[in-house]
């Protein structure tokens, strides 16, 4: 697949741009099939400095030391230090609410620090960027604000969105899940992949009270046997068919849709992209490139699935099951 994704950047000339807020960590590694030919910019408010570097997995690297917010009139932020610093955040927590979760204790305030802050959209254009075409953000409760901040034409280019908003109230007036969700389908967007994680539903000073009479008891023995309940979720938002129509996308966008699509395994909706892409502009070896790499995957995978699985599919699908696999053959 990575080939084929080459194949398809080198002939339409892409470089796509990669936007990583929050990026305490390294790049996610879906991006890797296409970082050769990306520009990625991280925000890092740790680095000393901005700047550019071209080693690594990108084709080019910036790196930008400060903090965002989506409030136009201030220079700066307001910064909550957690006991966890991947809980710290420009939002306040909300005690109240995660007292009834063990991992409370992550959230108690060490320190608040006012540190210096730009808009995204003022950090692009001191960069010249016109265009995300990847919008990654683990903010700690203001994902959507965030994104709603990138000026309208800039923010309807986006072509793949990844959040982790909340599904309880961790940050006073956090962006949750159903607010976040309603907003990017409003937008043009759909949910290509959700995974939800959590914690223990269970006070700590249960625990401490458990503890105390029975000896030993640990959190690890918690976090061990107890199922832990939905807290937030890492979800990853493509951009519809319909939405690149209304604002005729050109050849790029469908074709960077249809490697961002193929990077999410959703080869069925990379079927589509690859339709419109050919319906829309021509019959070419682009469009033939669209069509074939998602048919050989869905034919391989079947050829790998379990027989018992196969022998119940209905007959008219083992038959186009089958004629796939012969045209990937040939």
């Amino acid at each position: 697949m990575k080939q084929d994704i080459s194949k398809v950047l080198t002939m339409l000339d892409i470089q796509p741009i990669l936007v990583d807020v929050g990026a305490s960590g390294a790049p996610p590694k879906i991006w890797d099939p296409v970082a050769p030919y990306s520009i990625y910019v991280g925000f890092d408010p740790d680095r000393r400095e901005l700047h550019e570097t071209s080693e690594g997995q990108f084709a080019r690297s910036i790196i930008v030391n400060e903090a965002v917010t989506s409030a136009t009139n201030s220079g700066e932020v307001h910064f909550y230090l957690t006991s966890s610093p991947f809980c710290s955040s420009t939002l306040s927590p909300d005690t109240e609410s995660l007292e009834d979760y063990l991992f409370s204790n992550l959230f108690v305030v060490e320190r608040e620090v006012a540190v210096p802050a730009s808009t995204l959209d003022s950090v692009f254009e001191r960069m010249g960027i016109k265009n995300i075409d990847w919008f990654k953000t683990d903010s700690q409760g203001t994902d959507l604000r965030l994104f709603q901040s990138l000026p309208d034409d800039l923010r309807s280019r986006v072509l793949a969105v990844d959040i982790e908003p909340g599904l309880i109230d961790a940050y006073q007036g956090e962006d949750l899940f159903v607010d976040a969700h309603r907003k990017l389908l409003h937008q043009g967007f759909w949910c290509s992949a959700l995974a939800v994680k959590g914690s223990v539903r269970m006070r700590r000073t249960t625990l401490q009270r458990m503890a105390s009479k029975r000896t030993g008891l640990t959190d690890n023995d918690i976090y061990g046997a107890v199922r832990q309940s939905p807290g937030w979720c890492e979800a990853t938002y493509l951009r519809t068919i319909e939405s690149l129509d209304q604002r005729d996308a050109d050849e790029r966008d469908y074709a960077l849709l249809w490697i961002f699509a193929m990077m999410q395994q959703q080869w069925g909706f990379a079927l589509d992209v690859a339709v419109a892409y050919e319906q829309r502009f021509a019959l070419d070896a682009v469009s033939f490139l669209l069509c074939d790499l998602p048919l050989k995957l869905i034919a391989e995978k079947n050829r790998n699935a379990p027989a018992m699985l196969k022998r119940f599919l209905p007959s008219q699908l083992k038959q186009f099951l089958k004629q796939l696999t012969l045209r990937s053959h040939s």
